[in-house]
């Protein structure tokens, strides 16, 4: 299964090299850091010491990890924490807010020995994997160099429970590497086992996403950033997190429909992706509103459509926010994280494609927190925002909910 898997490996890589040149040099996008992940300028300084290493993926995911990454050190101030992303934007955040983290790189190409490089030249102890991005041949080597591995706040969307079940073998294969998975739900145990995971070896310890961590905003802040950003305080804002290709469009025309009758909205949109800012700003313009990225506001410069075209300010965005839309659930792309705008109490909306957060979304509709789109004229009644005391409500009991979800980063050290 490896040599086969290694080989398909390296007919994607050879793909890849041309497709990043193109990037770089006709997109002019960012680059996939290819050498970087071969392990160029690894840093060894650290490769005596006890040492973990942590892996996640992206944004989300790393933002999880701030937490748990700052109480390990607490508790074991000598180790060394080695922390890998995958994506650009992963990276970038992890050096903003991974302070604790030692040293911080791209998680290298799943080529046995360049996987090997990595743990020969940094020997971690324990290797950490969190969610669910399964990389054989990292697994392996982890297994064969390291006294432990576990995998962290792990899950199994039901798209991927699908995609392990028809391919079981192989999905039961990898996961041997792990020694124990610490899981969100009794669901994700479920799955696992279902899968061929030994259950003595599955814990469920719920959610790192629930220990948000983030800034407490004062009136005074929230007063201070609308005026920066040319908010009147008669305004109503309505923030759309995390949108995905496809939802922009839908999500202006309610906002064309709701403005009609409700002059004062304004409506902020947060692509997932930095890479589609420009086609965002297009879509747009399609529309008779002023539209305005993050980057190019000032005080005085109005606005009816804010493009945010940075990174690492969504949750600000939605604490000022009065209601707030989690993007990739009008597509089947299977939502993102609801827990930002819930710490600061707002009313969440989202779309019927929750898949990789079913758990979180269904909590959170059940104590009336949060209200799923189906229709088009569920969408015009989240931007028309008719009845304010319900909406207020719903924020209060969504903060209640994140609340009850607490614990994770507690059961996960214990582990």
């Amino acid at each position: 299964m490896y040599v086969f898997y290694s080989f398909l490996l390296l007919i994607s890589f050879l793909i890849y090299i041309p497709v990043n040149f193109v990037r770089i040099k006709l997109l002019r996008r960012e680059s996939f850091f290819l050498r970087d992940r071969l392990g160029r300028g690894l840093n060894d300084n650290c490769a005596k010491k006890q040492s973990l290493w942590i892996h996640a993926v992206s944004v989300g995911e790393v933002i999880s990890l701030q937490n748990l990454i700052k109480k390990i050190k607490e508790k074991h101030p000598a180790w060394t924490i080695h922390f890998s992303t995958l994506t650009n934007t992963g990276m970038r955040v992890a050096k903003e807010k991974l302070t604790d983290a030692d040293n911080i790189f791209f998680v290298p190409l799943d080529f046995k020995y360049v996987v090997r490089k990595y743990f020969n030249t940094l020997r971690p102890r324990v290797f950490v994997l969190a969610e669910s991005e399964l990389w054989p041949n990292l697994l392996r080597e982890a297994k064969r160099q390291t006294k432990g591995v576990l995998l962290i706040n792990g899950r199994i969307s039901s798209r991927s429970f699908k995609r392990y079940s028809r391919f079981k073998f192989v999905a039961k294969k990898i996961l041997k590497n792990i020694d124990l998975f610490l899981v969100q739900t009794e669901k994700d145990k479920e799955n696992f086992e279902k899968i061929g995971v030994n259950s003595g070896v599955v814990e469920v310890v719920k959610n790192l996403k629930s220990e948000v961590n983030l800034p407490i905003l004062t009136e005074e802040d929230l007063l201070k950033l609308k005026s920066n950003l040319s908010i009147p305080a008669t305004n109503k804002v309505i923030v759309a997190g995390s949108t995905r290709k496809g939802e922009e469009k839908e999500l202006i025309e309610a906002y064309s429909r709701a403005k009609s009758v409700k002059e004062n909205l304004l409506l902020i949109l947060a692509p997932r992706h930095p890479e589609r800012f420009d086609e965002v700003e297009r879509i747009c313009q399609d529309f008779p509103f002023k539209v305005m990225r993050r980057t190019q506001v000032s005080p005085n410069k109005q606005w009816d459509i804010l493009i945010l075209d940075t990174i690492g300010e969504l949750a600000h965005f939605y604490a000022l926010s009065d209601v707030s839309f989690v993007g990739g659930s009008l597509v089947p792309w299977g939502g993102q994280n609801l827990l930002e705008p819930a710490f600061y109490k707002k009313p969440i909306f989202f779309g019927p494609h929750m898949d990789n957060f079913a758990f979180l979304a269904e909590k959170f509709v059940q104590s009336g927190a949060a209200r799923i789109i189906n229709k088009n004229k569920d969408l015009d009644e989240m931007f028309l925002i008719r009845d304010e005391e319900s909406l207020k409500k719903m924020g209060r009991s969504a903060k209640e909910t994140l609340n009850s979800l607490q614990g994770a980063t507690e059961k996960t050290i214990k582990a």
